[in-house]
């Protein structure tokens, strides 16, 4: 198990750690606040990737585009 470059016996020393300085009360919420800021970042990171994709799409369309039509038609502007 490697999670973030972190075996499984750093990440033991780490949560005793966080327990200990937070203590038992304090770390429900801390984890918990950590799982939505992880959530929101995959969440934008995902409509950031959706949105470049989307861009690369319509780039793609716009310079195809032309090609095909001047295929078609049998025009070109070498004259």
């Amino acid at each position: 198990m490697n999670i973030f470059g972190i075996g499984l016996p750093e990440m033991a020393v780490i949560m005793v750690l966080a327990l200990l300085v937070f203590g038992p009360k304090k770390l429900p919420e801390i984890g918990r606040s950590m799982g939505k800021a992880i959530r929101g970042f995959q969440q934008a990171s995902n409509e950031f990737e959706s949105e470049f994709k989307r861009e690369v799409e319509e780039i793609e369309q716009a310079t195809t585009a032309p090609a095909k039509s001047e295929k078609i038609t049998g025009t070109s502007e070498q004259g």
